[in-house]
């Protein structure tokens, strides 16, 4: 049996080689034959269509397998920002994490951001500089090109060994032993070549020196030029690694297999277990057994999975469970998880990473227990603010009936996503953190349930108000046979400060209008504002009922009310209607050598800049605050993601209407989207 049960991480920017080191772990320690590669379809990660189609994770894949008799179960984590937010989920009940990356200043701003969720997350982490045997350059360059990314030191622990301009191997500082790559084989030990040794020795002093920072005692040996036990050095590189005091960095090549054994060994030396987990959860270790979601998929004919790491004792099939939510439920199966297959598992234990079927109110982040008391929630996931929206509508009318249930449960999946159902546009608007991040969503809609979608820019909810006052007085009058219908209002109408609403006053004299029509005709103005003369929902405009006229007998609610629209009709189109279009306020983030290009983004959608300023508690990050028409945020994202190596982001608020003319005006009058100056 395995003497522990490791689950860790493996992240990083876009398209750094996460999954082929995912890969390249599973065939080295024997869990698959053989490694696949990327647009062969033979891998054990993104095994969806969506990540096949697309050539990119899009979802965690998770895989167990044994190294030297220790288990681990690896997440192979999304490197996008626009499918993010599965790492909170993901992170904390990780015991450590691996963040692949490369030597390339273009992607640090994303490497930031990687290394920022799991510093949020206090997760030891080591970095695997990966695509090493073709880099050029300096690796101490490559490490001070990356150091301004991580809050915490990085500690260099191996150097390459060059043959002409090409990487071969490696010397570890710690072992003081020199390897020589094999493809998709463990490295062959040689003699430290002779050449190399004063490199060797510079380097390895330069290691401990940084390890000596956090270990007073290694401090006085190396002043004293006593050379510490090999054991010590391991001891002390285990310890600042779990305390989060350095960051060990290694290298290699995911594709050909090169440094994946030594980083194994490091993990199974040096990452910490379950216990720490536990302890940073604030998880005591004894107690009833406990789990925690990570993930939930809908599989089309599989129904619910929900992907859970145990974190105390274990779980039966055909158990009794509650969720931190309150919600009980009973595990119907559990499943091994290998990328997208898997088979049945009679228990879960603990540490160990599972599928248990059917935990139908059970959802993502809740934790939860055996039998009907509800544990305590272990972490709370704020929903990420949306930078993208669409409006779906299905290419087949008999989907609609099954369309609102499906994307329940593509929600249920990614939380980070929204569905809004907009009665007053009349469409069902899908927000979520960018353009590929609401096609995979849509796309599991064919591919999982069936239902083909359409999608087009997402609608603006404009309104109308009224540049002056006006009066008018409307009758109606009609005889049916028997009792007919009659009714007289004499009204004003004025505009009303932005943002007032509605108001409704009565300056009725005499008795003109009787006291029971009255609410009539304010029901009759409110009536009319719902859609107005340019037809959209009238605002800031204030209706005064001045004089008119009743029949004892003929007089009625819905003659009032008919005769108020009247009035409304005629003075409405005499006050001069005008269009208004919400204007956001929009808080702009970008590496800082992209705020020119971004700034100029925000002009271009008729935005207006208030100011720029260092984004607090970002090295080297913007913040452009603008003031931008709603209708010009539809791709805004997309640019923005382009001119910043895919991390520039924003935030949203409402901030207030204002007057839309000219082209612009014209065109929504029209139905045809605003066009950008330019």
């Amino acid at each position: 049996m395995a003497a522990q049960h490791r689950c860790i991480a493996i992240v990083g920017p876009f398209q750094s080689g996460k999954t082929a080191l995912f890969e390249a772990i599973l065939h080295r320690t024997g869990a698959i034959d053989r490694a696949g590669r990327a647009g062969a379809g033979n891998r054990v990660g993104d095994t969806s269509a969506e990540a096949k189609a697309h050539g990119m994770s899009v979802e965690p894949n998770v895989a167990g397998t044994t190294f030297l008799g220790d288990a681990f179960t690896f997440i192979d984590c999304p490197g996008s920002i626009e499918f993010a937010h599965d790492l909170r989920a993901v992170l904390p009940v990780c015991d450590a994490a691996v963040v692949v990356c490369e030597a390339d200043e273009r992607k640090r701003p994303a490497l930031e951001l990687t290394l920022r969720e799991l510093e949020a997350a206090g997760i030891p982490r080591l970095v695997f500089i990966n695509k090493a045997d073709a880099a050029a350059g300096s690796l101490r360059d490559a490490l001070a090109l990356l150091q301004p990314a991580s809050a915490v030191p990085l500690l260099l622990r191996q150097i390459p060994i060059w043959e002409g301009e090409a990487a071969v191997g490696f010397i570890d500082l710690a072992l003081e032993r020199a390897f020589i790559w094999r493809e998709q084989a463990p490295s062959e030990v040689v003699a430290l070549p002779a050449g190399e040794l004063p490199r060797e020795k510079s380097s390895r002093f330069t290691m401990l020196e940084r390890l000596a920072d956090h270990d007073d005692a290694l401090m006085e040996d190396l002043i004293s030029e006593v050379e510490p036990a090999r054991d010590r050095v391991f001891a002390d590189l285990a310890r600042e690694l779990r305390e989060g005091q350095v960051v060990s960095v290694l290298f290699g090549s995911a594709e050909h297999g090169h440094g994946v054994t030594r980083l194994l060994k490091a993990l199974r030396h040096e990452a910490p277990g379950l216990a720490a987990t536990r302890a940073r959860l604030g998880i005591p270790d004894e107690g009833a057994p406990l789990a925690q979601v990570v993930k939930t998929l809908h599989t089309g004919f599989g129904g619910k999975l929900s992907v859970a790491r145990v974190l105390r004792g274990g779980f039966r099939e055909g158990e009794a469970v509650a969720g931190s939510g309150g919600a009980g439920s009973r595990i119907a199966a559990i499943t091994a998880l290998a990328g997208g297959s898997g088979g049945r598992m009679p228990e879960a234990r603990s540490g160990e990473v599972a599928g248990f079927a059917k935990l139908e109110p059970i959802a993502t982040a809740e934790a939860f227990g055996p039998g009907g008391e509800a544990p305590a929630p272990i972490l709370t996931l704020a929903r990420p603010e949306p930078v993208y929206a669409v409006s779906l509508r299905v290419r087949d009318r008999k989907d609609d009936v099954r369309l609102t249930a499906a994307l329940a449960k593509v929600v249920e999946e990614d939380p980070s996503l929204t569905l809004e159902h907009r009665a007053e546009l009349g469409d069902m608007r899908l927000t979520g953190q960018g353009e590929m991040h609401l096609r995979v969503a849509v796309e599991r809609l064919s591919s999982r349930f069936g239902i083909g979608v359409e999608t087009e820019r997402s609608k603006v909810a404009y309104r109308e108000t009224l540049r002056g006052p006006a009066s008018a007085r409307a009758r109606h009058k009609k005889q049916t046979g028997g009792h007919g219908q009659f009714a007289d209002v004499a009204i004003d109408v004025r505009p009303l400060p932005r943002g007032e609403g509605f108001r409704f006053e009565d300056e009725v004299v005499g008795g003109a209008v009787p006291r029971q029509y009255i609410s009539s005709v304010e029901a009759g103005a409110r009536a009319f504002t719902i859609r107005g003369p340019l037809g959209f929902p009238v605002v800031d405009l204030a209706v005064t009922l001045k004089d008119g006229a009743a029949h004892a007998v003929d007089s009625s609610d819905a003659a009032f009310q008919a005769a108020t629209r009247l009035a409304m009709d005629e003075a409405l189109a005499k006050a001069g209607p005008v269009l208004l279009e919400p204007i956001l306020a929009v808080s702009v983030a970008v590496p800082s050598g992209a705020t020119a290009r971004a700034t100029g983004l925000v002009t271009a959608r008729r935005g207006q800049i208030l100011g720029f300023d260092a984004r607090p508690g970002w090295a080297g990050w913007d913040q452009i605050d603008a003031l931008i028409p709603e209708s010009e945020m539809g791709d805004l994202i997309v640019e923005l993601r382009s001119v910043t190596a895919g991390v520039g982001t924003f935030t949203t608020r409402f901030d207030h209407m204002a007057e839309l003319t000219g082209r612009a005006a014209d065109a929504v009058l029209a139905g045809q989207p605003v066009r950008r100056a330019g």
